[in-house]
């Protein structure tokens, strides 16, 4: 059987990474070349430059509450933008050697029906990327025309509300620097996408390494085995197990902070969204931009649960897949490794943020309850109410 290519579904995903300058070309992490040079380059210049501008802006507006609040809602997210590609660079040696260990024989799918159970968990991911992406792209493309079509653009207003060391007023600074706001937000954007888009992808494969697992505990017996290779085919169903738990253990590692800064910041960047659209004219440019900043921060924290859930489901149906295996005239020693094995299956691998909260549907359906309390609120009391959402969110995680 022809070997089974697991970076082929995120092979667009690996690419954006480099264009950004947070994935170095085969298995190796930074070296001292071009390409490190570029990701010094773009990653400081855009990823932390663009929302640099707009925080020290902050100082000169400070006395304006709803110019803070355009300007907070969209930093606080890319400062969040900052620590994943942060993280993405510290884990580098990490996420390689996770690469690797996809493209091992253990991690290979034995034969064509394992390929038919897995696949629709990886064509579902690739809907809910391509989705993603979308709400991002038109969040990106309403944040970059709006003062084109509210006509703002006669009076130099840039997209977004920052500070330079320079008349952004006259040509052709103003062109440059809408520019490199546009460039710039784009940038982020693409760190946060193609980020999430791995960490979910790693779950994703989890899942399906779980799935293997269960179709190869279910087909242990073989009436044409011997004694000898039924021993080996289960030695190797353990460890696949160990190593998925491995995978597992490492692709946490680079995921904990990312995603509990996520949850963390959701909270107070879904109320400063909310309270924004408050201000701006209806079904205007603006307000759509709004709407997808809204539903793509919603999105990823849906990804994160749903792909954590089927990490927790897959690996729990382990256990139960020995019984369907006709075993039990194999030897008491042979016996007695099985039920061992699915001692150890019997409890679920459960994936989560610093072992704070477990990513799951449940722990979504209690962030879109609290997403419905923010989109409640009253305009009289917003200023408290934001700090009360942003605790009640956190809260409601344990």
């Amino acid at each position: 059987m022809e070997r089974y290519d697991w970076k082929r579904t995120i092979s667009v995903n690996i690419l954006i990474l480099k264009v950004l300058g947070l994935w170095p070309g085969g298995d190796e992490t930074y070296k001292p070349n071009f390409y490190m040079l570029w990701s010094i380059f773009s990653i400081t210049l855009f990823t932390i430059g663009h929302p640099f501008f707009q925080t020290i802006n902050i100082i000169f507006i400070f006395d304006d509450f709803e110019a803070v609040i355009a300007t907070i809602y969209v930093t606080f997210s890319e400062f969040l933008i900052i620590l994943k590609a942060y993280l993405t660079i510290k884990n580098m040696k990490i996420l390689k050697q996770l690469m690797v260990t996809l493209d091992s024989d253990l991690f290979q799918p034995r034969n064509a029906e394992q390929i038919i159970l897995f696949e629709p968990g990886l064509k579902f991911w690739k809907i809910n990327i391509s989705v993603f992406w979308t709400m991002a792209l038109g969040t990106i493309f309403f944040w970059s025309t709006y003062p084109i079509f509210d006509k703002s653009v006669h009076e130099r207003r840039l997209p977004f509300l920052a500070w330079y060391p320079f008349n952004t007023k006259i040509s052709p600074y103003y062109e440059i620097t809408y520019a490199y706001q546009v460039i710039g937000v784009t940038f982020s954007a693409s760190t946060a996408l193609s980020v999430a888009a791995l960490i979910t992808a790693y779950y994703m494969y989890i899942a399906a390494q779980f799935v293997i697992l269960s179709d190869d505990v279910r087909h242990l017996y073989d009436k044409s085995n011997n004694s000898i290779n039924f021993k080996m085919k289960l030695i190797n169903c353990v460890t696949h197990h160990r190593t998925i738990l491995k995978f597992a253990e490492e692709s946490s590692k680079f995921s904990n902070w990312i995603i509990f800064g996520q949850f963390f910041s959701s909270a107070a960047t879904l109320a400063l969204t909310m309270f924004q659209l408050t201000t701006v004219a209806a079904f205007s440019s603006e307000f759509f931009s709004l709407m997808g900043f809204l539903a793509s921060i919603t999105l990823e924290i849906f990804m994160y649960c749903w792909f954590g859930n089927e990490v927790e489901i897959e690996s729990s149906k382990v256990a139960y897949t020995a019984f369907e295996s006709n075993w039990m005239d194999r030897t008491t020693d042979l016996k007695n490794d099985i039920i061992f094995f699915v001692r150890r299956c019997q409890k679920p691998l459960k994936m989560s943020a610093l072992q704070l909260f477990y990513l799951s549907l449940e722990t979504f359906m209690k962030v879109s309850s609290t997403y419905l309390a923010i989109s409640s609120m009253k305009s009289l009391n917003i200023k408290l109410q934001i700090l009360r959402a942003s605790y009640s969110y956190f809260a409601l995680l344990h």
